[in-house]
């Protein structure tokens, strides 16, 4: 059965509305704004939902972005109210004192704390102006883990998370966006590397495969799977320690 792009985004949009009525009533949409498929298709889909005034887009270059354009496209395609916090102050003000302390920043340090820097901005938004944050990743991110802990993967709400790469891109063209916006070649904006140069296989074949566990080859079967297994701790509650014989008496 092929994929029904406008029941899903009908279906995504009747659910948005019921939790913002159940967890934040009156209350914004603040989404940080990459220019990225992920983050514009949820835009959309959240404009969709709520309208465009409780819509808040939040762009937040480390210095300078060499894409910022698709991001003000999105902008201004939805019409939605927005704002430019540069995070490039911060994050080199927290290297330096790392480098100070002692500690020399690993690659993936420097690659990471840019999307926590982020994640941080948005909430510090969102206390300001009455939001909630939305989460962007999509299903076949977090499948194989592709996402920054306590970064992009952060959020109070996931729209886009039961769905493909290939199941987000249908809906955003039943959306109407931009088709710069929706086929363009996915990347983190950090590492400099495309999503499919740092995973080392397509998103093509990662939505076959989840979707109907069908894949040529076995060595990339092995390195999604892998991927997969030593990720799963970023999609469940952190960990935490339960002592033998003391109870919760709280009514649940």
């Amino acid at each position: 059965m092929g994929f029904d792009a406008a029941k899903a985004v009908q279906a995504t949009v009747e659910w948005i509305r019921d939790w913002f009525d159940k967890n934040g009533p009156g209350c914004n949409v603040i989404i940080g704004i990459s220019g990225g498929k992920d983050s514009s298709i949820a835009a959309a889909i959240c404009v969709e939902a709520l309208g465009k005034d409780r819509v808040i887009g939040v762009m937040m270059p480390n210095g300078e972005q060499s894409d910022i354009d698709m991001s003000k496209l999105v902008i201004d395609h939805l019409g939605i109210e927005h704002y430019t916090i540069n995070i490039k102050g911060a994050f080199d003000a927290l290297i330096d004192q790392m480098k100070s302390a002692g500690i020399e920043p690993s690659k993936d340090t420097i690659i990471n704390l840019p999307a926590r820097l982020r994640m941080s901005t948005l909430y510090a938004v969102c206390q300001s102006k009455n939001g909630r944050v939305v989460n962007t990743c999509n299903l076949s991110e977090d499948w194989v883990g592709y996402s920054t802990r306590y970064g992009d993967s952060a959020g109070d709400f996931s729209p886009l998370s039961g769905f493909t790469t290939a199941e987000i891109r249908a809906m955003g063209r039943e959306l109407g966006l931009p088709s710069v916006l929706v086929d363009k070649v996915p990347s983190d904006g950090l590492s400099g590397m495309s999503d499919e140069d740092k995973l080392g296989f397509t998103y093509e074949v990662l939505d076959r495969y989840i979707r109907t566990g069908e894949i040529d080859d076995p060595a990339t079967k092995e390195r999604i799977d892998s991927l997969h297994k030593k990720n799963l701790f970023k999609l469940r509650y952190m960990d935490s320690f339960v002592y033998d014989g003391v109870e919760v008496k709280a009514a649940k």
